[in-house]
């Protein structure tokens, strides 16, 4: 089951559930439709990861806040940090490897890299 996501509801999905997907899609978009039943059976697949779905042309500002310039855009967020973000359907393979990756990371690693590239930057 996915989850319909809004300005007003998504900071509080991504930051109270463990690992989120997000997929950027709009009802127009031909690549969007034929990701929808590859993402819905992942879904299925993975009851511990919140599967979202955000319309672009509804949620237009939430769009933009995010940058996306293309659909589908898919992005995973673990511990609401954002892992991943790239436009374009995946095949059902390449989601499945992509939600095994993102529960297998060390989440203390990324976050010490994250800080680590911070005060560099600084």
């Amino acid at each position: 089951m996915t989850v319909q996501l809004t300005k007003d509801n998504f900071d509080e999905t991504v930051s109270t559930n463990d690992t989120v997907l997000v997929d950027f899609w709009a009802a127009w978009c031909g690549p969007c439709r034929m990701f929808a039943p590859i993402y819905e059976e992942a879904s299925a697949a993975h009851p511990d990861v919140v599967f979202a779905k955000v319309d672009t042309e509804a949620e237009q500002e939430l769009a933009a806040r995010f940058g996306i310039m293309s659909i589908p855009t898919l992005m995973a967020f673990r511990d609401n940090v954002l892992l991943y973000a790239q436009p374009g359907a995946l095949p059902g393979a390449a989601l499945e490897q992509l939600i095994t990756q993102v529960k297998a990371l060390d989440m203390d690693e990324v976050r010490r890299q994250i800080a680590q590239e911070a005060s560099v930057r600084s």
